[in-house]
């Protein structure tokens, strides 16, 4: 099963990271690009080196065993590598020279390839064993590709954080997190060697391949980091769905303010017939300007002496500042449905209408789900509502 997942990780790295390399001619810096895209290729390459299906593909006798093992780990420095010259040239700027951390890791590549060849390593069925007197060799090998990552990684991460802390929120700073996720899991990834250093320091070997938490966290490194990359090509139709239900949500919740409103005024809907004809915009957009509708043919009967009361009534509440304007656009609106009921008028029917200036649906759907919160749960447009009840009802 982890076996499987890595593949499907590697594939989706794969393929992400080219379209983006590809994609990137067009629309990206390409130098920054060939960079993520690096990171993303080698990561992935670097766990599909240690898959047993690998494995038994071109086989572990030496000297192709040990050999396999050190591909694998200088393409994991790669990655990081790479993945350092990305958020670089992202934090200085696509002209920089990413500098001292380029001279790093072709000096570590160098360190690791003669660690390895003086350690004498070899392979023993699923463990990789250090030759005679190269013991410590091995150990410092091992313990330089654990220093080195958790540097880079660290770096990366970092980075990362730093910009989509101060991103907008959205696609750019989803897909932020998602590559700040998978430097993390490639933080873990690298982090989890520290148990095979001990081990090989106590036996003189360690195993060859990935273990299950350690192959869990890889394919999880390129999963996210694929994912962050790609957003722009997937987010799209994966948004779609979820801005569909945040609609249909938003329909239902203004539902007992727009039932209000049409028993009020019974002529500002026409029934639909049943479900959503149009879907679920065009059935948000018709509520909206239902509701829009039912607020202007009650326009003669809002008292104009009452906005000041009902805020100083939610101020004496402790209603939060955010929701003041709401609470007191819900106090008037249910004072002039009683007055209505009782037929008191504070104004012609041809008064000039006041509502609104032509806001998109949006920030007027969003702004009715706050009157509707207020018109259900307030207990200041319950007081407002029962001073208005007495009022009109002195005056009849």
């Amino acid at each position: 099963m982890i076996e499987t997942i890595a593949y499907f990780c590697c594939v989706v790295a794969f393929a992400g990271f080219g379209y983006k390399l590809i994609q990137a001619r067009h629309t990206q810096p390409r130098r920054r690009m060939w960079f993520l895209s690096a990171f993303g290729m080698c990561i992935a390459g670097g766990i599909m080196l240690l898959t047993p299906a690998m494995e038994n593909a071109v086989g572990v006798e030496e000297p192709v065993g040990s050999l396999l093992n050190l591909a694998a780990d200088l393409l994991k420095i790669g990655a990081m590598a790479f993945a350092v010259a990305f958020a670089h040239s992202l934090k200085l700027g696509e002209g920089k020279r990413i500098g001292w951390h380029a001279v790093l890791s072709w000096t570590v590549v160098a360190a690791e390839i003669a660690l390895f060849f003086l350690s004498g390593s070899y392979r023993v069925g699923e463990h990789t064993a250090a030759g005679p007197g190269g013991l410590g060799w091995f150990v410092a090998y091992n313990v330089l590709f654990l220093v080195y990552g958790l540097i880079s990684l660290l770096t990366f991460s970092i980075v990362f954080a730093r910009f989509a802390l101060h991103a907008d929120p959205g696609p750019l700073r989803t897909g932020l997190w998602l590559l700040v996720g998978g430097g993390v899991s490639a933080l873990g990834w690298t982090f989890w060697d520290v148990d095979d250093i001990y081990i090989l320091a106590t036996t003189g070997a360690v195993d060859a391949g990935e273990d299950t938490l350690s192959a869990i966290l890889a394919a999880l490194s390129v999963g996210l980091a694929g994912a962050g990359a790609t957003l722009s090509v997937w987010g799209p139709a994966l948004a779609a769905p979820f801005r569909l239900i945040g609609m249909y949500r938003t329909y239902r919740r203004i539902e007992p303010l727009w039932a209000a409103l049409r028993e009020a005024v019974p002529g500002i809907a026409l029934d639909p017939g049943p479900g959503m004809p149009g879907g679920v915009e065009f059935a948000l957009y018709r509520r909206v300007i239902e509701i829009r509708d039912g607020h202007l043919a009650l326009r003669p009967y809002f008292d104009p002496d009452l906005p000041p009361v009902a805020e100083a009534e939610a101020r004496k509440a402790k209603v939060p500042e955010t929701r003041v304007a709401a609470t007191v656009e819900a106090a008037t609106l249910a004072a002039a449905l009683a007055a209505s009921e009782a037929g008191r008028r504070y104004a012609p029917d041809d008064v000039p209408a006041t509502y609104l200036d032509e806001p998109d649906i949006a920030t007027e759907a969003a702004w009715l789900v706050e009157v509707t919160r207020a018109w259900r749960r307030s207990a200041v447009v319950g007081r407002v509502r029962d001073l208005a009840r007495e009022s009109v009802t002195r005056v009849i």
